[in-house]
């Protein structure tokens, strides 16, 4: 079982609070179509914010590399209060946001919740960026967003306890980050302590997230050898650039 999977366990949990919802319209008002759009979403997780994307109209294929999100994705669009939704206009299956290829042309590509800061190395960065371009025509577009370089060197990683339960289980996450300044990474280690409501079995696991932070003259390169131009760099929920207080950033890129 991957990282992905246990950490998937408490997922929605964890981020119950996330407003999947204004999160994909921001990115959708990026996108210069208004008409509907064929999306293809890598790292979906368990299915939000392509939930959200399906409600405005589009036809959405989510690929993640976990199967266990991938699982819970399913289910989240088949007991949704809209659902069940038809694979024609919802869809998730596994991949590997560095390999996959659907066989399809799509409108939009998007890779959001930090997917493309998860691909720490040049080789990891050039298959990801590789596959949004293969799955789009020249005018297509590729929105994706990542920790923001100069906001990270700037407001150093901390640590943070939170606690969260629901009728099933209490959670209480530890984060402890190790920041790699020559490898532009941060290790963001998480300790969950997981105890049942009922019964009060409990069960503690360590995760370590590599995290890849990126600045805007290495997007810009490595989009250029990938066939995009840059259309627009924003802060994350934000009409401005992104700055040295900006952790989260958001670029927009054409196919060309």
């Amino acid at each position: 079982m991957s990282v992905f999977d246990l950490y998937a366990a408490c997922y929605d949990l964890l981020y119950r609070d996330k407003d999947y919802a204004s999160e994909a319209r921001w990115v959708a008002g990026l996108l210069p179509a208004a008409r509907p759009l064929a999306v293809l979403e890598l790292g979906c997780g368990t299915g939000g914010h392509a939930l959200e994307f399906a409600r405005a109209g589009h036809r959405v294929h989510g690929i993640d590399l976990s199967p266990r999100m991938v699982a819970q994705a399913r289910a989240r669009a088949a007991q949704a209060a809209d659902g069940p939704w038809p694979e024609d206009r919802l869809r998730f299956d596994e991949g590997d946001a560095r390999h996959v290829r659907t066989g399809a042309v799509h409108d939009a590509v998007v890779a959001l919740f930090h997917v493309m800061s998860y691909q720490t190395t040049n080789a990891d960065l050039d298959a990801a960026f590789a596959t949004a371009r293969a799955h789009l025509a020249p005018g297509g577009d590729f929105v994706f967003d990542f920790w923001y370089g100069p906001a990270v060197l700037s407001d150093r990683p901390r640590h943070v306890l939170k606690e969260v339960a629901d009728e099933r289980v209490a959670v209480r996450r530890r984060t402890t980050p190790t920041l790699h300044v020559n490898a532009n990474r941060v290790d963001v280690r998480f300790e969950l302590h997981v105890r049942a409501q009922q019964g009060g079995a409990e069960q503690t696991f360590v995760e370590v997230h590599p995290m890849r932070y990126l600045f805007l003259p290495e997007i810009g390169l490595l989009l250029e050898r990938h066939g995009f131009a840059l259309r627009l760099a924003r802060a994350w929920l934000r009409d401005s650039e992104p700055d040295e207080h900006s952790w989260y950033a958001c670029v927009a890129a054409r196919a060309v």
